[in-house]
């Protein structure tokens, strides 16, 4: 008999799982994922100032999840390998692990305050600001702003501005 009453608690807590409770905007944790194209435009460190496009052409692509744990407050973990295009040759360069805090800010503004780890030896942080810029129903369209400072690996201190874009859902 205890066991009958334990599968029948079982199938109420599943069937309740599934159709008791409908999911609104409002019910946190939220789990979204995104997709992007990212562009370093310009990189400065001691020694130089180093432009995308000039004599290389270097892309990441980012791939990430999103855990919003209320509707300000959230933990990102972003993977970006990076493409660079130079004399006629084509190969990957690096793999970025890009953990993070996210927090909403107004106007549908976010910041991303990333921690960065990467294959090429180098780590540091990265402040990201972005923005949905169209909003559908299941996915959405965002422009992002990453500022990477990043050490190690015998270079020196290094800063890049960056343009992404991408969409999530």
């Amino acid at each position: 008999m205890l066991f009958f009453f334990r599968i029948s608690c079982v199938l109420i807590c599943l069937l309740q799982g599934l159709y008791g409770f409908a999911q609104t905007e409002s019910v946190f944790p939220k789990v979204a994922g995104y997709v992007g194209i990212l562009h370093p435009i310009v990189t400065f460190t001691e020694a130089e100032i180093t432009t995308n496009f000039e004599s290389y052409y270097l892309v990441g692509m980012p791939t990430g999840i999103n855990i919003w744990k209320s509707s300000r407050i959230g933990f990102s973990a972003e993977f970006v390998p990076f493409i660079r295009s130079e004399n006629g040759s084509s190969r990957m360069s690096n793999f970025l692990f890009h953990p993070g805090l996210l927090v909403a800010l107004d106007q549908g503004w976010t910041f991303a305050g990333r921690a960065a780890f990467e294959t090429n030896g180098r780590y540091g942080f990265t402040p990201v600001i972005n923005k949905i810029v169209k909003k559908n129903k299941h996915s959405g369209y965002f422009i992002a702003f990453p500022f990477p400072f990043r050490f190690g690996n015998e270079h020196g201190t290094s800063f890049t501005a960056g343009f992404q874009f991408g969409i999530s859902f």
